[in-house]
């Protein structure tokens, strides 16, 4: 297909459903935790406003969830079909480290989540938080278990290998590897921002088109201090990350920086552009800051960092790829940065909700957590290639043995089913965001809908209108 050779139309294949999956996880991870908050807020102050939001996202949480867990069902499969070598070889870490995740976090989740989406007026109120908590925990636990596995793939540890397959012998120090806790903290973080800026670029939305009520003020005002207090802190965990990532992959660090020869000695500047040539070893276009690079990453201002031709050509990370991809990922670190001190500004002159060009970046920053993610998980997993387990196996000697012809149809139905199922999926929840909150003072009691005694919450009965045009009244009733 194309010219591709199996192993590339694996990778791609892949690299394709991952994208799609991790969205999902992503805003689920951080919209748990925030319907945690909103009902705890509720509870503690019992203003009707938090009672509003939680009801409205719980609808979008829902859509979410369940795309998340079917996305997330083919990449298990994936890892059989596509990938059998690299089971057989390590399926004794990666399997029980999967299955400690279902039998942990889904079951949690799968436990309390009917009571949380239908049991608002069906059990006491503290019990209903109870559930709310336990599904968010279940969301940072299914976190610990998956990047515990993918960590163990970046720098393994823990294991012996015996007849040329992976027996563990320390599980404390497979799970507990060296990079586990800076990749932990570094996703369920980003995945807090993620669903910040989501939910901001909501209330964004509706300032800017004149629906201003204090629930849209609130979801504003939450996502804008989440902005301003975790945006920097995920900078500083993104640094010791970096500092990690140089210990035990300077091959990355390297293919990231665009930085290939130590010869003339000297400190090595910081790259801010440029285009890596893989083939004639060089960076094209450089603009560079001296002296910052060895600062950034060795804390010192003669130390250089590790070069690429340092390494075998065979060895090398796509660095074309890894020093574009991690450059996306700090340019939108920082604009989220500006945009939280932004907030902070705006809030001392009380012009946080109607200054029209904050509340435009704000919209624009809607996805920027999103791609952030998706940038730094490309220049995690292309930064560690040639290997799918670090040092230990290589990719090409862990896919299985298909030919380019099956993986080229199946990626070509692959793209075909998630555009039009998950592009659906994606396109209902913007329609519930449109909707926006419905505010008690204009609700009748009893009229049903999310947490309403008479009426089970149904994501669809939320929608302004159907899929398609004029379909409301099969939809369901609107709140």
């Amino acid at each position: 297909m194309f010219g591709l050779e199996a192993l590339e139309l694996a990778r791609i294949q892949f690299a394709f459903t991952i994208t799609f999956h991790i969205i999902f996880p992503a805003i689920t991870i951080g919209l748990a935790s925030y319907l945690a908050v909103l009902e705890g807020l509720w509870l503690k102050t019992g203003e009707e406003v938090y009672r509003d939001l939680y009801h409205f996202w719980l609808k979008i949480f829902a859509v979410n969830f369940g795309m998340g867990v079917v996305s997330g069902i083919v990449m298990a499969y994936q890892f059989g079909t596509n990938w059998s070598a690299y089971s057989e070889f390590a399926g004794s870490v990666t399997g029980p480290l999967l299955t400690y995740e279902v039998l942990t976090a889904f079951f949690l989740e799968a436990g309390f989540l009917g009571v949380m989406l239908f049991g608002w007026n069906r059990v006491g109120p503290l019990l209903h938080f109870f559930s709310t908590v336990m599904v968010a925990l279940g969301t940072l636990i299914s976190t610990f278990w998956i990047l515990a596995s993918n960590s163990w793939m970046h720098t393994p540890q823990g294991h012996e290998i015996i007849d040329g397959i992976v027996v563990p012998v320390d599980w404390l120090a497979v799970i507990f590897n060296p990079s586990f806790p800076y990749r932990l903290s570094h996703m369920a973080v980003a995945a807090f921002l993620a669903t910040a800026f989501f939910v901001g670029a909501s209330a964004a939305w509706h300032l800017l088109r004149g629906n201003d009520n204090p629930a849209i003020r609130k979801m504003l005002s939450m996502a804008m201090w989440m902005a301003l207090l975790v945006a920097p802190v995920q900078a500083m965990i993104g640094d010791l990350h970096g500092l990690n990532t140089l210990e035990h992959q300077p091959a990355k660090i390297a293919a990231m920086e665009g930085h290939w020869d130590n010869s003339g000695g000297g400190p090595t500047p910081l790259l801010l552009f440029g285009w890596p040539d893989m083939e004639a070893e060089k960076t094209h276009f450089k603009v560079e800051i001296p002296y910052l690079g060895s600062l950034i990453l060795k804390h010192s201002l003669s130390e250089p960092i590790p070069a690429l031709k340092d390494f075998p050509p065979e060895d090398r990370p796509n660095s074309t790829v890894v020093f574009w991809t991690f450059r996306i990922m700090v340019a939108l670190g920082l604009l989220m940065i500006f945009t939280g001190i932004w907030s902070l500004l705006l809030r001392r002159g009380a012009r946080l909700y109607s200054t029209r060009p904050f509340l435009r970046l704000v919209l624009c920053m809607g996805p920027a957590g999103l791609i952030a993610i998706l940038a730094g998980w490309y220049t995690t997993e292309i930064g560690r290639q040639p290997w799918v387990i670090y040092g230990l196996m290589r990719t090409e000697d862990a896919v299985s043995s298909h030919g380019a012809g099956q993986l080229g149809l199946t990626l070509a139905m692959f793209v075909i089913v998630y555009f039009a199922v998950f592009g659906i999926g994606m396109l209902y929840i913007l329609r519930l965001v449109n909707k926006g909150p419905v505010i008690s003072e204009g609700r009748e009691k009893g009229a049903g809908g999310p947490g309403e005694a008479r009426t089970p919450m149904r994501p669809l009965s939320a929608a302004d209108e159907g899929i398609g045009e004029g379909q409301s009244d099969q939809l369901g009733e609107r709140n």
